[in-house]
């Protein structure tokens, strides 16, 4: 597969590196929505569960958050130095990548595993819910490192050229997943608990993988025991840049703690339980657009690094257009077909209804999310981090948890908390897709240089 993203169709490249992602993606998201399919139609107890793992949402979220922080931290400018020859300063980045994420991913189960017990509470679990939260935390955080480095590690084998390597990665730990979960939930009787098994040997292979490209004989770059001594300078600007997607997912986190506590108030478990339909049936439309954007980001931060700008600016408005195109489709067919959606995650008729009114109201104006996505991964590929950091904090810390907090006190009860998303979505995305356009796409060089 041509590396060189200076030659060729720049739409060609884009969709060379996202369609390989999107499978990739697809089969990852399949590690924790097949859990929770599985999960949703346990006989007498589907929806409790359900709930309990809506309830460890926020946990999961701060694992990916520090997986963005050096995994997305280190791409860009893996890709940059890629794009300018700079072989030697790449490996030096993919090691101490590496280290990072390694060091980080310790540090994270052992504490989350320690502190797991107040967290949920703190989240609104009540004694019924906490027992199947605990349940499955307990053993899935023990998978913590496998999944940061499958997942971190993954950017970079995308970015050196090798999407269809990078679906591999996913695809086989997400396939074993596949194989896993039903004899160690049903055959074996081990309910929740054998989903967060079969989640761990599943990650643990696809790290496997993952680590072992990097020692293999096909990859450009190589782990380098002498380039992982932490290195503060480099550290520095990895962090700084990983630190926009890092804020994401933290704030994903925050989202969520405030979203299941809000609604164990006014809408008791059984809108917690809603809440994990809904996130997993965004997290499945928003897949396409985020495997869009991510295989952008090497196209558009290879041509910015040799001084391709035209073709920069041809990468930043294909990515708009297709992503806006595919949110409003997306939106038609969640307002379509909301309790056939809905009906494969639970059997049970209550949540069914509850989740499908809920959906309707959580997906209002679903086609904005592109402008976020667009104008948030051209500030991240092209390293403009103080930018993308504000716009993640904007649209989640800004805008949707005092909507979360207000609205429901202001009279809408539980669906206050499902209209907090509409209403950043469409006040985020436009302020940093127009920030984005104006200082960004607008001051590029307008001749590129040799």
């Amino acid at each position: 597969m041509n590396s060189d993203f200076s030659q060729g169709s720049v739409r060609k490249n884009i969709i060379s590196q996202a369609v390989p992602l999107l499978f990739a993606q697809m089969v990852q998201l399949l590690y924790n929505i097949v859990d929770r399919i599985y999960i949703g139609h346990l006989p007498d107890i589907g929806n409790m569960a359900l709930t309990g793992i809506g309830l460890a949402f926020p946990l999961t979220s701060l694992v990916a958050a520090f997986t963005n922080l050096f995994g997305q931290g280190g791409t860009p400018l893996f890709s940059i130095a890629r794009g300018a020859r700079d072989d030697k300063k790449a490996e030096h980045i993919l090691s101490q990548c590496f280290m990072l994420l390694l060091a980080s991913s310790v540090v994270i189960s052992a504490g989350c595993l320690i502190f797991r017990k107040p967290v949920l509470y703190l989240f609104g679990a009540s004694d019924a819910s906490y027992v199947y939260a605990d349940e499955y935390l307990r053993i899935y955080l023990l998978g913590t490192p496998f999944s940061m480095l499958a997942t971190g590690l993954n950017g970079f084998i995308n970015a050196e050229g090798r999407p269809r390597t990078g679906m591999l990665t996913v695809f086989i730990g997400a396939a074993l997943n596949l194989v896993l979960d039903p004899i160690f939930i049903f055959a074996f009787k081990m309910g929740i608990s054998g989903a967060a098994v079969a989640t761990v040997i599943s990650q643990a292979v696809s790290a496997a993988w993952a680590v072992s490209f990097f020692f293999g004989k096909k990859t450009l770059y190589r782990f380098r025991r002498e380039l992982m001594l932490p290195n503060g300078e480099l550290i520095g600007k990895i962090t700084s840049l990983g630190l926009s997607g890092f804020i994401v997912q933290a704030t994903n986190c925050t989202v969520q703690a405030v979203c299941t506590h809000t609604l164990k108030e006014f809408g008791g478990d059984l809108y917690v339980g809603v809440m994990t339909v809904l996130n997993s049936v965004r997290d499945i439309f928003t897949l396409p657009i985020q495997s869009l954007t991510g295989g952008s980001q090497p196209v558009i931060g290879f041509n910015y690094g040799a001084r391709k700008y035209t073709r920069v600016r041809q990468g930043i408005r294909f990515m708009a257009l297709v992503g806006i195109c595919y949110t409003v489709a997306a939106w038609i067919i969640v307002l379509a077909f909301p309790h056939v959606i809905v009906s494969i995650f639970t059997p049970d008729s209550e949540m069914i209804e509850a989740a499908s009114k809920a959906l309707g109201i959580y997906f209002f104006g679903f086609c904005f999310m592109a402008l976020q996505f667009t104008g948030q991964s051209s500030f991240t590929a092209l390293g403009c981090t103080k930018r993308a950091i504000f716009f993640s904090l904007l649209r989640k810390a800004i805008i949707v948890v005092p909507l979360t907090i207000l609205l429901p006190r202001m009279g809408f009860g539980a669906d206050g908390v499902f209209m907090a998303e509409p209403v950043s979505n469409l006040l985020g995305g436009a302020a940093c897709f127009l920030t984005m356009w104006c200082t960004l796409y607008r001051k590029l060089p307008k001749a590129d240089e040799e």
